[in-house]
């Protein structure tokens, strides 16, 4: 646990509006997210069913961190942690302060794999603080300032909705608006994910993207894109096809070698896997189990074997 004091209600959120009474508290479920599901590079986006759990307690001054489980004694435990960060943008947001909080997460998902964990942190974080503020954000408004803590919506915009998500950026001169749907998803998909030990970073693996890609390439992907759409709705037995991506994965396959191997033995199998997000974890999306063989393949060489549901996204599961 660390302590961190601070002035008082500008610490968190707006001190000129409504300040939360001490003792007010709020606990949260955010689930993981993976990324692109092949051909929807920055567009689309799963839920996925595991999960942080964050709560957080109105207190008479300061602020006060916990994290166990994932990212334990590796992320800060102050004021620059992401979810501190996101329980005041969502107060500031509401136009609410707070005297100070005491914030405990208990996390689940693995950092640096391509699951989405700083999304969740966000998300969670708003979420909590909307809770506080008994629903004073919109979905809508979360989804904005999640996707403005990450930069592109498809992640955050996931662990907002739940399910499977579509989404997209708007530029103007009056700045960027980021916008998300959740589409229906056959109830018979499931997914498994390989999550390996090592991690990665998307700012390394996004700088190995070109500036430009062949106009084939483009057509290539948005054929697919479409595609996923459909095989996702009503048709899983398309998932393999609709898969398929010529935008990223190979571009980033030097940085990843252990998960293109993987994504390319599982395809020769007629999975439909991918790269979770910017990776290294695998993401495989159908309506069955891992064939046994596989599964013991790559739980000798290290991966961890998840079968995930397609959740729902982040709520507030006890509140006072």
């Amino acid at each position: 646990m660390s302590d961190v004091d601070g002035p008082g209600p500008e610490v968190f959120g707006s001190s000129g509006g409504r300040i939360l009474p001490v003792g007010k508290t709020v606990t949260v479920e955010v689930p993981a997210s993976s990324a692109n599901l092949g051909p929807g590079f920055d567009a689309l986006g799963v839920a996925l069913g595991l999960y942080d759990t964050i709560t957080v307690t109105v207190i008479e001054a300061g602020l006060q961190l916990e994290v166990s489980g994932e990212g334990a004694g590796e992320v800060p435990e102050d004021a620059s942690h992401l979810v501190a960060k996101a329980v005041e943008a969502g107060l500031r947001a509401g136009g609410v302060g707070a005297p100070g909080v005491r914030i405990a997460c208990r996390n689940a998902i693995p950092h640096s794999r391509g699951l989405g964990s700083s999304a969740s942190a966000a998300v969670g974080g708003l979420v909590a603080a909307n809770g506080l503020m008994d629903g004073a954000l919109s979905t809508d408004h979360l989804v904005q300032l999640a996707s403005e803590f990450e930069g592109h919506p498809d992640n955050a915009a996931a662990s907002v909705l739940g399910g499977v998500v579509v989404s997209w950026t708007e530029r103007s001169g009056d700045g960027v608006r980021y916008r998300a749907v959740r589409m229906e998803v056959d109830p018979s998909i499931v997914a498994t994910v390989l999550v390996p030990s090592e991690t990665s970073s998307t700012a390394q693996t996004r700088g190995l993207l070109p500036a430009s890609v062949p106009h084939e390439d483009a057509a290539f992907n948005a054929s697919r894109a479409a595609l996923m759409s459909v095989a996702l709705a009503s048709h899983p037995e398309h998932l393999l096809a609709a898969t398929e991506d010529r935008l990223h994965q190979s571009y980033r396959a030097p940085a990843l070698v252990g998960t293109t191997e993987w994504v390319a033995r599982l395809r020769d199998r007629g999975l439909a896997a991918t790269v979770s997000g910017a990776g290294p974890t695998v993401l495989v999306l159908g309506t069955g189990a891992l064939p046994a063989d596989l599964r013991e393949l790559a739980e000798r060489q290290g991966w961890t074997v998840l079968d995930l549901g397609i959740a729902d996204g982040a709520r507030v599961v006890d509140a006072g």
